[in-house]
């Protein structure tokens, strides 16, 4: 199952810059991280963009809010990183609700995430690691950690869409 996964993953990451021509990375790592800073510069600079007043914004009441978006990427992140860290916890920006607070939260699940993503290597990203009922590889974990932070992104840019503000991923090809 680990070299089945550790395939798909380097052609999940791989294809596209092999498509374009461009050089690929030294290795299934280097890839992971390098989706990872992406995402996290986009939610960071996300959190920082959206006006204080509109944190309690959600586009209908069946939505979460935006701070709720925030605070639901920082504790998902304390989960899945500390876990990989070696010691489980749960994070508590869900209690949270001003920016200053949740952003934050935001960046100490950052920091967290940090330390595990910087002790990813070619070498162990297969090595299975306790989670849930079952097990994973590190960068299993981490792949889905950082495709669930793009997932968040994404409606979180619709909120700032929604409040006139221009996503970072968009300003930052403007």
């Amino acid at each position: 199952k680990r070299y089945v996964l550790t395939a798909i993953l380097a052609g999940a990451f791989s294809a596209p810059a092999f498509a374009q021509g461009m050089a690929l990375p030294p290795g299934i790592a280097a890839e992971i991280k390098q989706v990872y800073t992406s995402v996290k510069n986009n939610l960071i600079a996300a959190a920082d963009a959206m006006p204080e007043a509109n944190y309690s914004f959600a586009p209908v009441p069946e939505e979460m809010t935006f701070g709720a978006w925030v605070a639901h990427v920082a504790d998902s992140q304390i989960g899945v990183c500390s876990t990989l860290n070696g010691q489980t916890r749960r994070g508590d920006a869900a209690t949270k609700t001003g920016k200053a607070d949740l952003v934050a939260a935001l960046k100490a699940s950052f920091d967290e995430c940090d330390a595990a993503y910087n002790a990813l290597t070619d070498a162990n990203a297969t090595e299975l690691v306790a989670y849930g009922r079952g097990q994973n590889s590190r960068a299993g974990r981490l792949a889905y950690n950082s495709a669930h932070d793009q997932e968040c992104y994404g409606s979180m840019a619709v909120y700032l869409r929604i409040k006139g503000v221009i996503p970072p991923s968009t300003a930052a090809r403007t």
